[in-house]
């Protein structure tokens, strides 16, 4: 068995950003979810961005025993009516189970882009305090801004944090850092990049236990389809690309990445 621990259905299925399912998406979402079964990818997460794809997600999760939510506003959709749309994420949180929600994300810092920095770093705040109350896994998104995530996640150092940190970018120090607070790397279809030496370094020294793999789809997909569209099934080609360079079988990545997978989101 394989899991994709970040991908986006909810995108992949409609044409549009931040509108709600159309009821037509069903059939959609479950030939997504046979094709990803028959390379045994049989668990998928579906990432919330966003208050209205956070309930996409759950909606979807309600469709296959392969699919489970995370919920949660992506730092570039952290506007200044954050607060009013995660007090309604809390709501649904608050019925995790029956709303199949195994983590909260993607949240985090991002300074690609300009943003309300100071907005971005509450919002993350109060993620990482929602997980914490409701003892479920961070799925993180930091891009160019690692000091700015690290510091955030020092503040709760010794809470019992769980989670990823979302296609995994930065160096190797960094990457020890997001280890040393219990978080494991996200690893996608990046990693098969040619110019990627650096991520290719670090997926190669660092254990197994530390790893979980991802595809992001429909975004970043593996070198050998650059430029189409991104799919869970792909989690067997980043498998597959992962053992080739490590030298290890890859029944032994597909077993330990899917136990780490399976303890942090109670996914089974």
């Amino acid at each position: 068995m394989l899991i994709d621990t970040h991908c986006h259905i909810n995108v992949m299925v409609k044409e549009q950003f931040d509108i709600p399912l159309p009821k037509t998406t069903s059939l959609d979402t479950l030939t997504i979810v046979a094709q990803a079964a028959q390379v045994n990818v049989t668990r998928i997460i579906n990432v919330g961005t966003s208050l209205v794809e956070s309930n996409n997600c759950v909606a979807l999760a309600q469709l296959s025993t392969h699919l489970f939510a995370a919920v949660g506003i992506h730092p570039n959709d952290c506007t200044e009516n954050w607060r009013a749309d995660f007090k309604q994420i809390e709501e649904l949180v608050k019925h995790k189970e029956d709303n199949k929600i195994v983590g909260i994300g993607e949240c985090g810092i991002d300074r690609y882009r300009e943003h309300n920095l100071t907005r971005q770093q509450d919002a993350f705040k109060a993620h990482i305090e929602l997980a914490l109350h409701y003892k479920l896994p961070l799925i993180i998104h930091s891009r160019e801004a690692a000091q700015e995530t690290l510091e955030i996640l020092d503040e709760y150092r010794n809470h019992g944090l769980q989670g990823t940190m979302h296609c995994f970018s930065y160096d190797s120090s960094i990457a020890q850092e997001a280890i040393n607070f219990g978080l494991v790397l996200g690893i996608g279809g990046t990693v098969t990049y040619p110019k990627n030496e650096e991520l290719r370094s670090i997926v190669t020294k660092t254990s197994l236990k530390h790893i979980v793999l991802e595809t992001d789809a429909p975004f970043l997909p593996p070198q050998t389809i650059r430029g189409k569209r991104n799919h869970p099934e792909q989690i067997a080609t980043i498998a597959h690309f992962i053992a080739s360079m490590r030298g290890e079988p890859f029944d032994e990545i597909a077993q330990i990445t899917t136990a780490n997978a399976i303890r942090i989101f109670n996914c089974a």
